[in-house]
């Protein structure tokens, strides 16, 4: 069976901006794959490329065996796309707004008011259905724009960041959702730079930075390749970068420390990976206090998907937002939104 989407090489540049240098992956039938990653990686742009949005400058895209670039109209049958941000005409109402959309997919009527029926009920908005959408909710908007890339029973559905700016009630909803959604057998690819919410959905998740995958596998595959558990210490609230220097060469060579890296984007805080043991916070504070140095805070758990990132990058993901939030060009983005 082919891969319900596979991605080779893909690269795209805009102007000098290299949105996405070389990506890979596939996404199996069935599963939820999840693309993580900070704001200006490449997510939606290897997004855009796969639902012939955007033309990639290299690469291989297939969709069920379909060549993407060859053959885009048989391609866009198969894919159900719901961008981040919602765009729904305020004075439809619901139903009308999805028999409008089952009218552009050329949905014979009786099957399209059967389909429109079957995705309400799936999102809860049967009661809504005669309500216009400009009275709608943030999470109720996003619920009518996933009916709306459903209607058609694509294949995949693809979400670029689908709980972005809702409530945590409303995020549930999709979440159970999009469950229901994978045991009905359609495959899910979302992308999302939540890592609740990639850790909680996705069956395999890519970590994209900076243009290309850095690590890919199960999330519990990824959190066990960090190995140990984390330990974040911070020396002083914001620490001299001498001093994390020698809090780290002094924690180094403890035997249950496997690694330590200085987060100067966080006050120059210290985060350890250690092999897991009763007295280890003990251990760290008794050899911080010998060699006179303060501990301001320090706190232990278990390796998150951030930790997969910090191993990769040296960096969290929230250092990769505001990085990308500092650096991010205007001019190039608006390029960008124009192509």
């Amino acid at each position: 069976m082919a891969p319900a989407v596979l991605i080779q090489n893909l690269q795209k540049r805009y102007g000098t901006v290299v949105a996405v240098k070389d990506i890979s992956f596939q996404v199996e039938p069935g599963e939820i794959f999840g693309l993580l990653g900070p704001n200006g990686a490449g997510k939606t742009t290897t997004l855009r490329a796969l639902c012939t949005l955007t033309t990639p400058d290299a690469g291989k895209i297939e969709v069920s065996g379909i060549s993407v670039l060859d053959h885009p109209k048989q391609a866009r049958q198969r894919l159900g796309y719901v961008a981040q941000e919602v765009a729904l005409d305020k004075v439809l109402t619901g139903k009308e707004l999805l028999q409008l959309q089952a009218s552009l997919y050329h949905i014979p009527g009786a099957i399209a008011k059967q389909r429109i029926d079957t995705v309400m009920n799936l999102l809860g908005l049967q009661e809504y259905a005669n309500k216009k959408t400009g009275t709608y909710s943030g999470g109720l908007r996003k619920r009518l724009d996933l009916a709306a890339g459903l209607l058609h029973a694509p294949d995949v559905l693809v979400l670029d960041e689908p709980t972005v700016g809702l409530d945590i009630e409303s995020r549930f909803v999709v979440w159970d959702f999009l469950r229901k959604l994978r045991a009905s057998g359609t495959t899910v690819l979302i992308t999302s730079h939540y890592l609740e919410e990639v850790d909680a959905l996705a069956d395999r998740v890519a970590i994209i930075d900076r243009g290309v995958v850095i690590a890919s596998g199960t999330p519990s595959q990824l959190k066990d390749q960090v190995g140990g558990d984390r330990i974040t210490l911070r020396i002083r609230e914001f620490s001299p970068s001498e001093e994390a220097e020698k809090a780290k060469n002094l924690l180094q060579p403890l035997p249950f420390v496997q690694e330590v890296i200085i987060n100067s984007a966080q006050g120059n805080s210290l985060n350890l990976v250690v092999t897991p043991q009763n007295d280890v916070l003990i251990s760290i504070q008794q050899a911080l206090n010998t060699a006179g140095l303060p501990i301001f805070g320090i706190a232990q758990s278990r390796p998150s998907l951030d930790d997969v990132y910090l191993a990769a990058t040296g960096r969290t993901l929230m250092d990769a937002e505001l990085a990308a939030v500092a650096n991010r060009d205007p001019k190039a983005e608006k390029k960008q939104n124009m192509r």
